[in-house]
């Protein structure tokens, strides 16, 4: 599933994806929310937090689709990834291999790093 993480800047759509996540989770979840920003902000600021091993996605065109439309949606700004270090790369090359726009990885204890980076903050140590 994916839940929006509250509490975090404006300009900033996060989302923490915990045990299967399905297609529906991006159209009924990240989709509008997205959309919602960039209507907004004329761009995007995306953080997702994987709380879930990368083989809990269902694998399938979906994913490509979702990322796809994402893209067609959205103007990307900054994109981060949180999740432990060996899944980020796999994830976030297979993610900006679809989206334009600036990504990072980050591991699960520089949440707070990687919301100001996305957000437009600076951070010292990445």
């Amino acid at each position: 599933m994916i839940t929006l993480i509250p509490d975090v800047p404006e300009n900033v759509a996060a989302f923490r994806a915990s045990g299967e996540i399905t297609k529906d989770d991006f159209e009924s979840v990240v989709m509008p929310h997205v959309k919602a920003k960039v209507n907004t902000f004329d761009e995007l600021n995306y953080l997702l937090l994987l709380d879930t091993d990368l083989d809990k996605f269902t694998v399938g065109a979906w994913m490509q689709d979702a990322f796809l439309g994402l893209k067609n949606l959205s103007k990307w700004n900054r994109a981060a990834i949180v999740t432990d270090k060996t899944a980020v790369q796999k994830f976030t090359d297979g993610f900006s291999a679809v989206v334009p726009g600036e990504f990072r990885g980050y591991g699960k204890d520089e949440l707070s790093q990687a919301i100001a980076w996305c957000a437009g903050g600076n951070t010292d140590n990445h």
